[in-house]
């Protein structure tokens, strides 16, 4: 597992990281979320044994990234933000240099290449210039590196940054196949991939934890946790309608594409009521959803509010 104890990284006066405790078992896909200049990248950066912690300590896999530097370093995937590499060499290259300094042997070094290569679709760019890369296979070169040597934990520090919409979809494809046997920490701003690959997340802002729980339970924090949202081509008449009924707290109308939301009063479920009131009133609708909760906005109230 990873532990972090009152972990605190401080430059000058300024604390980047402040006081940092939680614990990540196997089989967890962690979801690092804060705002820019939370200290996501440098709790990153210690946790991988890049960075010496002002106090506190990291674990990782029973290896004290201070006490044992190189155990700890071999059992850990890194990719750093903006997956730095050097330019001059090819993927292949790059990848055959990574192996051998991780202490590959030959053949398995041959094997990895050829199942990450595939993974990744490197194939048409092993033997160009990294330099020459576009943004997106520099990523993909940089994810490569860090899973090479098959690491029993995977930092990954926004993993899927420069990636087209495709793209992103193989990465979280793949964070997803290796977690069944790893432990996976991604730091992302982008809310959905949390929702999609990460079973759990914690936010912090001002380099303090802030919530800690899955991301369907931080959801459930959301004024839009059991909302109903509707679309109709008479939304003014909807809206009012929806105030008549019980347990509505309060209805939105979004000014982009005209849906209706109605917010329930806390701890109350509201969709079978509405639904039964337009069937009442023959009120014409498009469609009706409910809603899960927005992380968005559980985010921002958290990070701009302090503890949820």
């Amino acid at each position: 597992m990873i532990e972090t104890k009152n972990l605190t990284k401080s430059y000058g006066g300024i604390r980047a990281v402040d006081d940092l405790s939680f614990r990540v078992e196997p089989g967890q896909v962690l979801g690092f979320l804060g705002p820019n200049g939370a200290g996501k990248s440098t709790s990153m950066k210690m946790i991988a044994g890049f960075l010496t912690p002002t106090l506190g300590s990291v674990n990782v896999c029973g290896f004290d990234t201070e006490a044992q530097p190189l155990e700890a370093k071999r059992v850990v995937g890194y990719l750093p933000e903006g997956a730095p590499a050097y330019g001059e060499m090819t993927p292949l290259s790059f990848l055959r240099f990574v192996g051998e300094i991780r202490g590959l042997s030959t053949a398995l070094l041959k094997k990895r290449i050829d199942e990450i290569v595939g993974q990744l679709h490197l194939e048409n760019v092993l033997d160009q210039p990294i330099e020459q890369l576009s943004k997106g296979f520099k990523r993909r070169v940089g994810i490569a590196q860090a899973i090479i040597h098959d690491p029993r934990v995977l930092i990954m520090d926004e993993p899927t940054d420069g990636l087209d919409p495709n793209q992103k979809q193989e990465v979280r494809d793949l964070i997803s196949g290796m977690s069944k046997d790893k432990i996976i920490v991604v730091s992302t701003h982008i809310l959905e991939e949390v929702e999609s690959v990460c079973n759990r997340a914690i936010i912090i802002a001002r380099g303090k934890l802030l919530a800690d729980a899955t991301p369907a339970e931080l959801a459930m924090r959301s004024r839009y946790y059991q909302a109903v949202t509707i679309r109709s081509d008479q939304p003014e008449l909807l809206r009012d309608a929806l105030h008549g009924v019980a347990g509505v707290a309060e209805v939105e109308i979004d000014a982009r594409d005209q849906s209706v939301t109605a917010l329930p009063k806390k701890g109350q479920t509201i969709f079978a009521a509405i639904g039964e009131m337009i069937r009442a009133r023959g009120l014409s609708i498009r469609d009706m959803a409910l809603e899960r909760g927005r992380l968005d906005e559980v985010f921002r109230t958290i990070t701009q509010g302090g503890r949820s």
